[in-house]
C-alpha cells in the first residue's frame, strides 16, 4: 500500500534501482571510468576529466591522424593501376570467369570492358605508378604507401563508408576517431580532440560516420562549418556580454555537477565537458580559422583562398588543428561516385584535391610533424572494369560500385613511404597478391598508435567491443 509521502513516480524502477544503492548511472559510470583496455581503475585525474591524456599499449609511431575520405569511391583503376588489358579489351565482355556470380545494380553481368581514361607514368626512386591527373601526388611518391588490393564487405555507399568508419555496417558502433579520443585522451584543453569538416556534395553515411556509437557522447567528432562561424553559436547573441554569459555557465555548471553527483549519469559528465569546451572555442575557435596568419608561401602550396570553403582550405585547417593539439581530424570531400562520365569525374574530384592533399604532407614534411602524424587518402570502395552506360538514366562512360578491391594511401606515422603493397589481376578485379580488409587497414592504423586492436574494447551490451570486430590483422609490411 502507497503512502502519501510517496508517488507512484517516486517509485518508478529507475528511482527503486537508484535508492537501492546501485543505480543505473552508476553502473554506466563505472564503464566510463573502467579502463577495460588495460584492466585498471583510471587516475583519479582520468576519472574527473575523461579526455585527459592516457598510455597506449606501447609507444606507438603516430600521436595524431588526419583522415581524408574520399566519398563516393574513386577509380582506382583511372587513378593507381592501370591494366593494359583493359585497354586491348576495351568494349568486349569480362571473361565470365573473372565475374563468376557478381552482380551489379546499374550494368549487366556482360557489360563492355572500360580502358584507363588517363595515360600513366613511374615517379620517384620508388617507381609508384600514378596517374597524371594526380601530378601533385606525383611529387611525393616516396613519401606515401600506396595499398593497391583493399577488399571491403560493403557494396553501397552508406554501409561501405559506416563500415570503413566505424569497423561495421550499420550505425552505431563508435568510429575510429572517437576510438583514437577514447584510447589517448586529447593534448589540447582550447579545442575538440575530434574534429570533421566536409566538402562536396553530401554525405551517404552521415553523421554516423565519426559517431561515438555507445562509446560516451564525449568521444563523438565536433564537426566545424566551412562558412560562418565554424562551430554554431559560437558567438554571443546580441544583448549577452561576459558577465552574463559567466553568470549563465556557472548556474548551469553548478546545477549540472548536482545532477551528477545524484545519478552519476556519464552523460551529464559529458555535459559539463561541453559547456567548458563551449566557452572556450569562442576564443579557440575564430583563432583556428583566422589564416591571416599564413604565409603565401604555404596559401600557395595548397592552392588556398582563405575566403572560400575549399578542399584546400580543411587541408590547411587540419595541419593547425593537430599544432594545436587535436588527436584525429576527418576531412569528407564527397563526390566520387562515377556512374556516368568517369573520366570527367575523376579530372574534377583530383583538380579539387590533389594539390592540398600532397601539400599537406610535404608541409608536414617540413615542419617536422610527418613522423608523427598519420594520414590516410582513399574511399569505401572500388569502381568496376566494366562500363556503365544506361540511356534511361542518362548514364554513359562511367563506372559501378566494386568492394573486391581497390587503392588507398597512407603516409607518415610509422608507416613505410615509398613503396606499393598488393597486386590485383590483369583485370583490376580481385586480389592475387597482398590483399588488404578493411579491418586490416583499421588494425595497423591502431597499431600505428601504440594499441593491440584486441585489446582497445569497451564493454557495452554484456560484452567487450573492438573497432575490428572478431576480425583484422596489423599489415606488418606497411610498417617503416
Amino acid at each position: 500500500m502507497l503512502t502519501t509521502s510517496r508517488t507512484t513516480l517516486d517509485i518508478a524502477r529507475r528511482h527503486f534501482l537508484r535508492d537501492c544503492g546501485v543505480g543505473l548511472g552508476k553502473i554506466a559510470l563505472a564503464g566510463l571510468l573502467t579502463d577495460s583496455w588495460r584492466g585498471r581503475p583510471l587516475s583519479a585525474a582520468t576519472a574527473d576529466s575523461p579526455l585527459a591524456v592516457r598510455d597506449s599499449h606501447f609507444p606507438g609511431t603516430a600521436k595524431r591522424v588526419i583522415h581524408l575520405f574520399m566519398a563516393g569511391a574513386p577509380s582506382q583503376l583511372d587513378l593507381f593501376t592501370p591494366k593494359p588489358t583493359l585497354a586491348r579489351l576495351e568494349g568486349k565482355p569480362l571473361p565470365k570467369s573473372v565475374i563468376g556470380d557478381q552482380r551489379y545494380a546499374f550494368i549487366r553481368p556482360d557489360a563492355a570492358v572500360l580502358g584507363p581514361r588517363f595515360k600513366f607514368a613511374k615517379h620517384g626512386e620508388s617507381g609508384a605508378t600514378i596517374s597524371e591527373v594526380l601530378p601533385h601526388l606525383a611529387n611525393i611518391a616516396d613519401d606515401v604507401c600506396f595499398v593497391r588490393a583493399v577488399t571491403t564487405d560493403q557494396f553501397n555507399h552508406a554501409p561501405a563508408q559506416i563500415f570503413f568508419n566505424t569497423g561495421f555496417s550499420q550505425p552505431g558502433r563508435p568510429s575510429l576517431g572517437s576510438w583514437v579520443t577514447y584510447g589517448l585522451g586529447a593534448e589540447t584543453q582550447d579545442l575538440p580532440a575530434f574534429v570533421v569538416m566536409s566538402t562536396g556534395s553530401g554525405l551517404s553515411g552521415g553523421s554516423a560516420l565519426w559517431s561515438s556509437g555507445f562509446l560516451p557522447t564525449l568521444y563523438a567528432g565536433t564537426r566545424l562549418r566551412s562558412q560562418g562561424d565554424p562551430i554554431l553559436n559560437v558567438t554571443n547573441p546580441a544583448g549577452v556580454d561576459a558577465r552574463l554569459q559567466g553568470d549563465t555557465f556557472d548556474l548551469v555548471n553548478d546545477l549540472n555537477r548536482q545532477r551528477l553527483g545524484a545519478v552519476g549519469d556519464p552523460e551529464i559528465a559529458t555535459r559539463i565537458a561541453s559547456f567548458e569546451m563551449a566557452s572556450r572555442l569562442q576564443t579557440s575557435a575564430p583563432e583556428l580559422t583566422d589564416l591571416a596568419g599564413e604565409s603565401k608561401q604555404t596559401l600557395d602550396l595548397y592552392g588556398c583562398d582563405p575566403g572560400k570553403p575549399s578542399f584546400a582550405r580543411a587541408c590547411l585547417l587540419a595541419r593547425r588543428m593537430i599544432e594545436r593539439g587535436v588527436r584525429f581530424v576527418n576531412i569528407y570531400h564527397e563526390g566520387w561516385d562515377a556512374h556516368s562520365d568517369v573520366e570527367g569525374n575523376s579530372r574534377n574530384n583530383c583538380k579539387a584535391t590533389d594539390q592540398a592533399s600532397a601539400a599537406l604532407i610535404a608541409d608536414l614534411k617540413q615542419r617536422g610533424l610527418l613522423d608523427e602524424t598519420l594520414v590516410i587518402w582513399g574511399g569505401e570502395f572500388g569502381r568496376t572494369p566494366m562500363v556503365e552506360t544506361n540511356p534511361a538514366l542518362g548514364r554513359s562512360l562511367g563506372r559501378d560500385h566494386h568492394p573486391q578491391a581497390y587503392t588507398i594511401w597512407m603516409a607518415g606515422g610509422g608507416i613505410k613511404g615509398g613503396m606499393s603493397f598488393g597486386e590485383t589481376d590483369d583485370f583490376g578485379f580481385h586480389p592475387v597478391e597482398n590483399g588488404v580488409h578493411v579491418h586490416d587497414v583499421q588494425a595497423t592504423v591502431l597499431h600505428c598508435l601504440g594499441f593491440d586492436h584486441e585489446r582497445l574494447t569497451y564493454h557495452h551490451a554484456g560484452r567487450d567491443f573492438r573497432l575490428t570486430d572478431v576480425h583484422g590483422k596489423v599489415v606488418q609490411d606497411l610498417l617503416a
